[in-house]
């Protein structure tokens, strides 16, 4: 079966091709759930048969106004020549979704096909309608379906409409004529492809309006494009009045309004408030702005066509001179960053150029070009003044090699300054730097010599280098002042031998056949410095049997302890030889003491340095009880004396004997050796003296500081 369509033909005649679309209920059903293209695709020729439909045009305007129901068409199929037929209608349009109920069949014997209200073609343009012929008296399907495609007729009734009611759109003043401002463009919701939804564009009203128009649109495109060169100092803004117009009978239109600034260009070159400038600088000026250079622009403020860019062209082959562009003011700022010298000639003259960040354009013929210019300059003439100028050593760092240890009055050299004036000042030399005190300089001459002995384990030295400053001062005016660097570099003699670096050790009380590290230093440098050799004092009496020396690595040495001590103080003298064997003999002093922590000496009994037995306290009693009575007769002596004239008996004085009192271990037994300072004998004064005309308080006093030197050990 095929189907056939038309919206001019007033019948058409459906000849019968055999398809399979189905003779039974079963197709209605099933078309409803098939797309309306699926459907016609699935539509093709097979063999022809006799039977056939006719169909007068289904033809429908939308927007049609009735009235309705409206007959639009008939149907007919010659199954009806051999019995009573009704026809049936179903599909989009009658039974299915969208617009059920738009059509129907008024009488279904005759196949007269209504519509029953006005459509929109823009919101359904077309509806897939079926056709079937049924018998009347069974009700069955007696001949193939009909699928008919029922066109809506298109009505011009939407005028194209823009995107916007009101564009906003910036131009720039130096605009190329050949590229357009801004595209517009409408829609027409008609059917695509006729009269009635083909838009055209044109230009309304140009407000302010001008013998020429700046701004043109094209018909079809709806581009807008620039006709001349738009001047900034003209009108700054246009509106259009754009409208868009179909082809439809009648033609329907809506306008649009386009808002058009135009932005400043460069279309003015910056130029100089001055033609010429005039400065004096003194020479060695240095820093700061020293001129500042004015332009007038007449573009916008503040933007690349009116800011300004200053180049020094000529004058500046020394790089003395550098300009930057000041952003508020726009001033070319011209400021030194390197020193000028008086030379004696006239000075300097600079030619400084200004353009502008943006490129300069010109109207030419009606079209903005970018025109190369040549950017306006000035000229700064610049006079040096002479001024005093500093000393100058040659060269800035002088260095010197000298082996320490030179005596006080060695010539070390001669360091000297020139003035670089034209007419050379008076220079007279002073010492500004010489943290040791080591050198003195000639004030004429500039001649160094010592004034002490150069040692080069001075903390003032550093990595053997010893660092003097001297200032050059000429008699200008003002007096200038130059700095010279002398970097003293002092040989290394050897002249300091190894030295402990802990000359003291504690032992705790009971250590036994124990190992210590003692370690040496030298301030010398190699080769005279380590490694290091460690030596016992041979036949010293404080190391037999109780001190040993192990293995000698590098700059320490191992002491064995071979036996335990009693707390005491002891020394240990010791013979350490550094690589060139220069030495000398030093005492590592040991202290053994109670710990009560088994590794540290307890601070409240470490003062105890010695046992003390009963008889060397009764010894110590005893001393002290001469030392009462001896002051005692001394104080009789004096009593007698007020009685008995000068001339009768001479006086004679008395001595007291030198007492010392020692420390001891044991009772009756010496310490090996106690040379610990801190653990000194308390001596007593060797001689006192006793004057019988002296009164008896002062002997009062005497007595009493005896006694209170004098201090009793505690026993443990």
């Amino acid at each position: 079966m095929l189907c056939l369509y038309s919206q001019v033909n007033p019948i058409l005649i459906f000849d019968n091709f055999c398809h399979g679309l189905g003779d039974n209920d079963s197709l209605r059903q099933t078309s409803s759930k098939r797309s309306r293209q699926n459907l016609l695709d699935s539509l093709r020729p097979l063999r022809r048969t006799k039977r056939r439909w006719i169909i007068a045009t289904l033809e429908i305007e939308e927007e049609d106004k009735g009235p309705f129901p409206k007959l639009i068409g008939e149907l007919f199929n010659n199954k009806s020549h051999d019995m009573t037929i009704r026809y049936l209608i179903s599909g989009p349009g009658v039974d299915e979704y969208p617009e059920v109920g738009l059509f129907s069949l008024g009488d279904d014997s005759r196949g007269l096909v209504y519509v029953h209200r006005s459509i929109d073609r823009e919101t359904n343009p077309s509806f897939l309608v079926r056709f079937d012929v049924a018998s009347t008296s069974t009700g069955e399907i007696v001949d193939r379906s009909l699928l008919f495609l029922v066109n809506i007729k298109d009505i011009n009734d939407n005028a194209p409409k823009f995107t916007k009611k009101e564009y906003n759109v910036t131009v720039k003043e130096n605009h190329q004529r050949d590229e357009p401002v801004f595209h517009v463009t409408a829609s027409d919701n008609d059917e695509g492809g006729t009269a009635n939804s083909r838009v055209a564009y044109s230009l309304v009203s140009q407000t302010p309006r001008l013998k020429e128009p700046v701004f043109t649109v094209e018909p079809f495109t709806g581009l807008i494009r620039i006709s001349g060169c738009p001047r900034y100092e003209g009108p700054r803004a246009f509106k259009l009045l754009i409208k868009a117009t179909d082809h439809g009978i009648p033609p329907l239109s809506s306008t649009a309004t386009i808002n058009i600034a135009i932005e400043d260009s460069n279309t003015h070159l910056p130029e100089f408030t001055k033609e010429n400038y005039r400065l004096n600088i003194t020479e060695n000026q240095m820093g700061g702005d020293i001129l500042r250079l004015s332009v007038e622009d007449k573009d916008t403020r503040n933007t690349p066509a009116w800011r300004a860019k200053y180049k020094i062209v000529k004058g500046n082959e020394t790089g003395n001179f550098i300009i930057k562009t000041d952003p508020d003011s726009n001033e070319g700022v011209l400021s030194i960053i390197k020193p000028l010298v008086y030379d004696g000639t006239s000075g300097k003259s600079l030619i400084i150029s200004v353009e502008n960040e943006e490129p300069f354009f010109s109207c030419d013929r009606g079209q903005m070009r970018s025109l190369r210019e040549p950017p306006k300059s000035t000229a700064v003439d610049i006079t040096v003044l002479d001024t005093n100028d500093a000393p100058q050593f040659h060269p800035p760092v002088l260095v010197l090699q000298r082996e320490e240890g030179v005596k006080s009055g060695t010539h070390l050299g001669q360091y000297t300054a020139q003035d670089p004036d034209r007419v050379p000042n008076a220079i007279r030399y002073k010492v500004a730097f010489d943290p040791a005190g080591w050198v003195a300089v000639e004030e004429q001459s500039g001649i160094l010599t010592t004034v002490e002995i150069l040692d080069r384990e001075s903390p003032y030295v550093n990595n053997s280098v010893y660092t003097i400053l001297l200032y050059a001062i000429d008699d200008g005016v003002p007096p200038q002042t130059g700095t010279g660097t002398i970097q003293l570099f002092l040989f290394d003699v050897n002249d300091n031998a190894p030295k402990l670096v802990a000359p003291f050790l504690e032992v705790c009380e009971g250590t036994d056949k124990n190992s210590f590290q003692i370690q040496a230093q030298d301030k010398d440098d190699f080769p005279y410095a380590g490694p290091f050799t460690f030596h016992l004092v041979e036949g010293s009496e404080n190391t037999k049997g109780v001190w040993k020396l192990g293995r000698n690595v590098g700059d320490s040495a191992e002491l064995q302890m071979l036996r335990s001590l009693p707390v005491g103080n002891y020394s240990v003298p010791l013979h350490i030889l550094d690589k060139q064997a220069f030495s000398r003999v030093q005492s590592l002093y040991v202290r053994v003491c109670p710990c009560l922590d088994g590794s540290t000496c307890d601070p409240e009994i470490a003062y105890a340095s010695a046992r003390v037995g009963g008889g060397a306290i009764a010894a110590i009693l005893a001393a002290i009880l001469f030392l009462v009575a001896g002051l005692s007769l001394l104080l009789w002596c004096s009593c007698c004396s007020n009685t008995v004239s000068k001339n009768d008996f001479p006086f004679i004085p008395s001595e007291m004997g030198n007492q010392s009192l020692s420390h001891y271990n044991e009772e009756s037994q010496p310490v090996l050796s106690q040379d610990m300072p801190d653990a000194r004998d308390h001596i007593l004064p060797s001689t006192v003296y006793a004057d019988s005309r002296k009164d008896k308080s002062q002997l009062l006093k005497v007595t009493t500081e005896l006694l209170s030197r004098t201090v009793l050990p505690s026993p443990l």
